[in-house]
């Protein structure tokens, strides 16, 4: 493993204008047809898995740091030598085509939950529209974020891909680590009901007598290898926020609904007596729409938070845009948000049916409420990183305005409410793409890439994840109305606008929940990260937590042997499960498009094969296989700030 890293002055200490680059590139052109077709076969990679595992657990894994070391290991193969600015635009398209699915399913599955039907072709052109005008905007400003605010903003995971980067030539154990990840995440994924069903992979407890409790473990190795990355603190919130649902709420309701006298029914399905209710019964009746309340009052309140800093940001970066050294005069950013805004017009008569004053103001509210968003995302990605941006929060504010005035302008019909929601996609898009092309470009100001060469790669692998997304969310359209994907966000998405336009949102319910995430807040924990955990079967965030304790005993095993050994251990670790990530996401999806178009029929587990025991014993092999590799390493990583 390579001991290269970045100078202490790519981390601050000097001036912007003065910093000098790892390596010195940025006026030379470094792409080609190879690297043009590695990066697009990386931005549909990270697009689709990205599309699958966030549609399956409300989480997404960041891509610059996989991809870095997927390009680098693919590059090494073919072009040998000189690669290491092929190598920052492999990143980019990387995190190019993961920001789009980051963004996209949180609210455009919604379209589906309302009843509605998801257009390719409308699809497209608000997702590209987004890009267009997010990426416009961003390049707009990103001299001041990169050149001016150098040190001060510190862009912890541009910061970490860069170092990857730096000291991997060839992908070398890092790609080792993908590869067995992949091969354990595919093999399991198959095996189980996402392909050919042969092994039962829950463990399953359920109770409905007096006390009414359920407890599942999926064995999912995603959604571990997700519990790895992200870690205990978030991994033991998302489960406490099930065990609250599951152990709490849950049975309480149960309890009082056995009281509820012959002639009651669930609010929302008539057929099913409240004093009859199943576990099933309250949890989607009742406790999904308290954790819905928890969403929107993290949401919000995270709006609210943000306040300041859209002002502080706003005014600080069209000061700095004034001052800051122009590193490049490229006129694609300015096409970009030109065209951006122009399309986003083109696509809201399209969306609305020809509704000129429903173009006209919501196209308007969108691209206001995107270019704050925008430059926010820009800001805070270069503090807290792309993985923590509050995109929910930020969409969630957008479209509580958007649907005030849509109530407000009498534009309350289900065709107007799938109009809403596509807007709302706009405005999602254009935030989580600036996000990853602020990261992608902080990268290339570091490593020493050429920005404008840059740019023009991640619009192409931006355009391509939105197809890739877009086309995956129609062939998955049954699966996503039929609740096989948990969907947390658009189901939130659209359970807020339908109810408010309907007037029919189960107030008291959400009521609740927005009191229960006051007080989360008030407690100084993450709203969200506890709303998702409520929100989602404790099948989910029981094994994220699992994967979470494996990273904790491989941090406990490895200290005695040094803070080298650790951090190699981690590093490999995390390959290992962005390895896992993209197996199970990956063959998973084509399993289910090999099911759709009648390929394979999946079957169903017989015997000892479909009860807990084969569930808990193939729990017992996923973490000896997280395990048994990271523990094979024993050279240390040093890291500059060690």
């Amino acid at each position: 493993m390579s001991n290269k890293h970045l100078s202490k002055s790519a981390y601050g200490g000097v001036a912007g204008k003065d910093y000098i680059p790892y390596e010195d590139g940025h006026k030379k052109k470094a792409g080609n047809l190879i690297v043009l077709v590695l990066g697009i076969i990386l931005a549909v990679l990270f697009a689709s898995s990205t599309a699958y595992s966030g549609m399956k657990a409300g989480l997404t894994v960041a891509a610059g740091i996989p991809g870095a070391i997927l390009g680098s290991g693919l590059l090494s193969i073919f072009i040998r030598k000189n690669n290491f600015l092929m190598k920052n635009i492999l990143q980019a398209m990387a995190t190019g085509g993961e920001s789009i699915a980051s963004g996209i399913i949180f609210v455009l599955p919604a379209v589906i939950l309302i009843g509605g039907k998801v257009n390719f072709f409308e699809g497209i052109f608000v997702g590209i529209a987004a890009v267009l005008f997010g990426i416009g905007v961003m390049a707009f400003v990103q001299d001041y974020l990169f050149i001016e605010e150098h040190g001060k903003l510190i862009y912890p995971e541009a910061m970490a891909i860069s170092e990857t980067l730096v000291a991997s030539d060839t992908g070398g154990d890092s790609l080792k680590f993908m590869g067995i990840g992949f091969g354990i995440g595919g093999i399991i994924t198959t095996l189980t009901s996402a392909v050919f069903g042969v092994l039962n992979n829950n463990v399953s407890y359920v109770n409905e007598k007096f006390y009414k409790w359920k407890f599942d473990i999926e064995v999912n190795p995603m959604l571990s290898a997700i519990g790895f990355i992200v870690g205990l603190q978030i991994s033991v919130m998302m489960f406490a926020g099930s065990i609250l649902a599951n152990f709490a709420i849950a049975p309480l309701i149960g309890y009082f609904a056995e009281m509820a006298q012959s002639g009651h029914t669930v609010w929302n399905n008539p057929s099913v007596q409240i004093s009859a209710m199943q576990f099933a019964d309250i949890s989607g009746s009742y406790v999904k729409y308290i954790g819905a309340g928890m969403m929107i009052s993290g949401g919000l309140i995270g709006a609210i938070k943000l306040i300041p800093t859209i002002v502080a940001s706003v005014k600080a970066t069209l000061a700095g845009r004034k001052s800051a050294d122009k590193t490049e005069s490229d006129p694609v950013g300015i096409v970009a948000i030109l065209l951006g805004i122009v399309l986003a017009f083109v696509a809201g008569i399209v969306i609305s049916g020809g509704n000129i004053a429903m173009a006209f103001l919501a196209g308007l509210l969108s691209l206001i409420l995107s270019m704050l968003f925008v430059i926010v995302a820009g800001r805070l990605v270069g503090t807290i990183g792309t993985s923590n941006l509050p995109v929910s929060g930020m969409t969630i504010a957008s479209l509580v305005i958007l649907t005030l005035v849509f109530f407000t302008m009498g534009w309350t019909s289900t065709e107007n409410l799938q109009s809403l929601l596509l807007f709302g996609t706009f405005i999602v898009t254009a935030i989580s793409v600036s996000g990853g092309y602020s990261q992608a470009q902080k990268v290339t100001f570091v490593t020493g890439g050429n920005m404008s060469e840059v740019r023009r790669y991640y619009l192409g692998a931006a355009a391509l994840g939105v197809l890739a997304v877009t086309g995956i969310i129609i062939v998955l359209r049954d699966q996503l109305a039929s609740g096989s994907f948990a969907l947390p966000q658009a189901n939130l998405m659209a359970t807020l606008t339908q109810g408010i336009l309907s007037g029919n949102l189960p107030w008291n319910m959400i009521i609740a929940g927005i009191v229960m995430g006051i007080v989360l807040q008030l407690l100084g924990l993450s709203i969200m990260t506890v709303a998702i955990g409520f929100y989602l079967p404790i099948s989910t965030s029981s094994i994220i937590l699992i994967g979470a304790l494996v990273r904790v005993f491989i941090e406990t095993i490895s200290q005695k042997e040094g803070k080298g050994v650790l951090n190699a251990r981690i590093a490999s670790g995390v390959s290992l499960s962005s390895g896992l990530v993209a197996g199970s996401s990956i063959l998973g999806l084509v399993g289910i498009i090999l099911q759709v178009s009648g390929v394979i029929t999946v079957g169903s587990p017989v015997g000892f094969l479909a009860g807990n025991g084969i569930a808990w014993i193939l729990l017992v092999v996923l973490v000896i296989s997280m395990i048994v590799p990271l523990l094979s390493v024993k050279t240390g990583l040093e890291h500059p700030e060690d």
